[in-house]
């Protein structure tokens, strides 16, 4: 990976030694001309070879070296405004230019972002029409090498950039800079390993959030059963790796007799996911690393909001635990009692996130908030509903919906609501106990929705968040191939930067 240094371009460019150029021309029936221009603007000559290439539909991206004068190279993007195009185009192809860039030696990255007014129609505002460009550098650049035995020396990329309001894209530069650290963040953890990211070793690292203001409490094993939290201290015995319970609080600073929001982020963090008694097919279990990823991305959240000073009162939650096998296992057909003395019977001990979040989102009823949000790689049904790219949203609140809804269409991290309707708490219906864990195989994701509901005040307003398909690793975008994501940062930070007092 690179060392950045992202600034706003000035009006007079100048190019230094190992420098590229990087510019989109629209695809609207003038990219003959546009190819003379920028063979008289930049003191180049296209080949005959180049220019078909180009003009040739399958074809979008052309790379020209200038031996003759600056900068050193030229890369043209071609961008068609069609049925395909939407807001992740430009994030997804920056992101995608500097991931193959990083096996190159360049030193200087101009970027010319295209004028805003062809763009109107998809974006909302020019500012974050210049912000996705930024973000797609942070995606682009991000690698997770730390236990390589090789290290590659980092070398540093100066990365300026071009457009039509200077003051504009200073802000979306910043901006950018402070969301993409939760994000890196978020990935970060989504990317340990098991074995060196257990319960107690997340909840060390997360007592580094303090240095951005944040407050960090951590309840050990004894406190969660002093807590009688009975759903997270079940899930947790059966591994060596004893369950932790983590609260992050972020307080914005506030002028006198101003009042703020009160919103808590409920994270699932199952550190790691064997499927304890029901344990899963070893095929594809190491991916269970990321079992954690509600938890990182709640930290995440509170990274990026504290970074930019959102005016809303946070607190982040995370009941964390390992989901394993052992003689002291919770098994199917046993009986929780919760922490809201309400009881679920073990169908399936692999459907474990639900179990801890029952006691988490009763913690986070107690304080009172104005919203509960959750977010958890929950179910795999959701992805078989909506495919590896959206999440599942399901709450009752029509006005939770649409806002996260129209917050998601913005940043690309999108979710889709499903129903929660009173037909379904059937499913989860326990001849022995106050509710079953496990709802069976139809209507999985909402089986699970269902479930959670039963620990929620009924009074505050909740959404569920299933991210289960985007937050993991995805092969249709390039910077999700290798990582996992950090989906649901970008989308959270947007919606809360939208609360009022």
């Amino acid at each position: 990976m690179f060392k950045l240094n992202i600034k706003a371009g000035e009006k007079k460019i100048v190019y230094k030694p190992l420098t590229i150029v990087y510019k989109y021309l629209l695809d609207d029936g003038k990219l003959q001309t546009g190819l003379k221009n920028l063979e008289r603007i930049f003191n180049l000559k296209f080949s005959e070879l180049d220019k078909k290439n180009f003009l040739f539909e399958k074809f979008d991206r052309l790379r020209i070296s200038n031996p003759k004068s600056k900068p050193d190279e030229l890369v043209i993007k071609k961008i068609k405004i069609d049925d395909k195009f939407n807001t992740e185009v430009f994030r997804e192809d920056i992101a995608s230019f500097l991931s193959d860039l990083l096996k190159e030696n360049p030193k200087n990255l101009h970027v010319s972002i295209p004028s805003f007014r062809y763009f109107k129609e998809y974006f909302k505002d020019e500012e974050y029409f210049y912000q996705t460009f930024i973000e797609g550098i942070y995606y682009g650049n991000y690698s997770f090498n730390k236990y390589k035995t090789e290290k590659k020396n980092i070398r540093e990329l100066n990365i300026l950039f071009y457009a039509d309001d200077t003051k504009m894209l200073k802000t979306a530069v910043s901006k950018a800079a402070r969301i993409m650290k939760g994000v890196e963040l978020s990935r970060n953890l989504q990317n340990e390993p098991a074995n060196n990211l257990t319960p107690q070793k997340l909840a060390q690292q997360l007592k580094e959030l303090a240095d951005y203001g944040i407050k960090v409490k951590v309840f050990n094993e004894n406190d969660i059963k002093k807590m009688k939290m009975g759903g997270l201290t079940a899930v947790g015995q059966g591994s060596s790796n004893k369950p932790r319970f983590i609260v992050l609080e972020y307080r914005p600073a506030l002028k006198k007799n101003k009042k703020t929001k009160k919103v808590a982020l409920v994270g699932k963090g199952i550190t790691f996911d064997s499927g304890g008694i029901s344990i899963k097919p070893s095929s594809g279990m190491g991916e269970m690393k990321g079992d954690m990823s509600g938890a990182a991305v709640v930290a995440g959240i509170l990274l990026a909001s504290a970074s930019s000073k959102i005016n809303v009162h946070l607190y982040g939650i995370i009941p964390a635990a390992e989901n394993m096998l052992s003689g002291d296992s919770f098994r199917p057909g046993d009986i929780i009692k919760t922490a809201s003395g309400k009881t679920i019977e073990v169908d399936d001990t692999d459907a474990e996130g639900r179990v801890i979040l029952a006691d988490a989102l009763d913690y986070a009823s107690k304080l009172k908030v104005h919203e509960i949000i959750d977010l958890a790689t929950l179910t795999g049904a959701v992805v078989v509903a909506l495919g590896e790219s959206v999440a599942g949203l399901f709450t009752n609140d029509d006005r939770l919906a649409d806002d996260l809804y129209q917050s998601g269409m913005k940043t690309f991290d999108r979710v889709w609501r499903l129903p929660i309707w009173y037909d379904y708490n059937e499913l989860n219906k326990s001849d022995v106990a106050d509710v079953k864990n496990y709802g069976g195989r139809w209507a999985g994701a909402i089986s699970a929705a269902k479930f959670l509901e039963n620990f929620v005040d009924k009074n505050i307003p909740w959404a569920h968040l299933d991210i289960a398909g985007p937050a993991l690793k995805n092969p249709s975008i390039s910077y999700g191939k290798k990582y996992m994501t950090g989906f649901g940062v970008r989308l959270l930070v947007e919606y809360l930067s939208n609360k009022t007092d």
